[in-house]
């Protein structure tokens, strides 16, 4: 018999709570599956903590099956400017779950399209996040293991629920997974750092906590000048880069934070934090004061943690080709061969396919394709022509 379903918005604290619960029943037989942090994800759709609501707005529904069981749940969101991001107006969906249903997936996906276009929006791209990109983004097609703090996880049917609604894949994200062990990369990588750090001008430093106004300014500059020509990433201000160091304050490694200087000039960096999942996976979504008291002694006290996630790598395009990451890396592996450097594992998150030149570098340093997450796009208008996202 044919399954009825109804969805309903999201507009009071029962429905959070359904909200937030709705794939705990659905991945409870997935030993891969990690339930992330309720507060990590309610801090997206309250407009006090989540600056995106300055610009633009986001609903939530929760899908129901005739016998009044969660059947599903999905976000839509948008921002004003977006007009100026894309050749047209696009809006996001995400925070999706769903039964094995194509018709249950296509009542969440016909709101979301609908509320978008009400609101001026022209396509919509999922699964994504009312954030920016380095967590909750894109949908798992390939690397079915355990995720890596705040990114998606779920089931390979999922990318045909998408595609079949008519979504087409407009990037992959590529995580990449590296040993942390010396002596594992290419030869020329020692020889081209080694070089560039018998040069006095360059020198490398690891992340002073009580410094850290000094990193932030360190960082802006770093930002811009590398990322600001990428599609959809807005330039950094120092505000928004101090205010990101002091949420990260409590799991900050100052040995994983990484800063490369020319004569004293910021030109590269490369930023990690522990995996929170290898620790939170066990508190069930919740953050009370006795799991903050687990997180910290696990993180500072244990040190329990052997994965790290690459935040972000990168070099100014102006040192680029010098032997500037070479010698960034190495000063990095100089930490990983002292008894103390309990990590074992690196995985880089987020690494888009329109970003051939970082795909080579990763390579070049070791890395090895673990997962691919699609970001995935949907033209309201359906004959107008699809493009894929423009390689930079």
């Amino acid at each position: 018999m044919e399954m009825n379903y109804r969805l309903i918005e999201v507009t009071n604290k029962k429905l959070v709570k359904d909200f937030l619960n709705m794939p705990v029943g659905l991945y409870a037989k997935d030993k891969n599956w990690i339930r992330p942090l309720d507060d990590d994800i309610e801090k997206i759709f309250d407009p006090n903590r989540n600056k995106y609501f300055k610009r633009g707005d986001a609903i939530r529904w929760v899908l129901y099956d005739s016998e009044n069981k969660m059947a599903g749940r999905i976000a839509a969101f948008y921002l004003n400017d977006e007009k100026n991001e894309n050749e047209q107006a696009t809006g996001g969906v995400g925070f999706f779950d769903c039964v094995n249903d194509q018709k249950a997936a296509n009542i969440m996906f016909e709101a979301s399209k609908d509320w978008l276009h009400k609101n001026g929006m022209e396509a919509m791209d999922g699964p994504i996040n009312f954030g920016s990109r380095e967590t909750f983004w894109g949908c798992l097609s390939e690397g079915f293991y355990e995720p890596n703090y705040n990114m998606f996880y779920n089931f390979k049917y999922y990318n045909d629920l998408f595609e079949n609604y008519g979504f087409r894949n407009y990037f992959n994200q590529l995580t990449f997974h590296m040993d942390l062990k010396p002596g594992l990369m290419d030869p020329v990588i020692y020889e081209k750092g080694k070089k560039l750090r018998e040069d006095s001008k360059y020198t490398f430093k690891n992340i002073e906590i009580k410094n850290i106004d000094k990193y932030a300014d360190d960082f802006v500059t770093i930002f811009n000048e590398t990322w600001s020509k990428f599609p959809g990433v807005n330039l950094m201000r120092k505000d928004q880069a101090i205010r990101m160091f002091d949420k990260m304050k409590f799991i900050l490694d100052p040995r994983i934070m990484i800063f490369g200087y020319y004569e004293e000039r910021p030109i590269a960096l490369y930023l990690m934090i522990p995996d929170l999942y290898q620790v939170t996976k066990h508190f069930n979504g919740k953050l009370n004061l006795i799991n903050k008291l687990r997180l910290f002694y696990n993180l500072k006290i244990k040190k329990s943690n052997t994965k790290v996630i690459g935040l972000i790598f990168g070099v100014v395009p102006e040192f680029q080709n010098k032997g500037v990451a070479d010698g960034m890396i190495l000063f990095f592996e100089d930490e990983v061969a002292k008894p103390s450097f309990k990590y074992t594992d690196l995985e880089m998150n987020w690494i888009g396919d329109f970003n051939p030149k970082m795909i080579k570098l990763v390579n070049y340093i070791g890395g090895k394709v673990q997962k691919t997450h699609i970001t995935y796009r949907y033209l309201f208008d359906r004959e107008k022509e699809f493009k894929r996202a423009v390689t930079v």
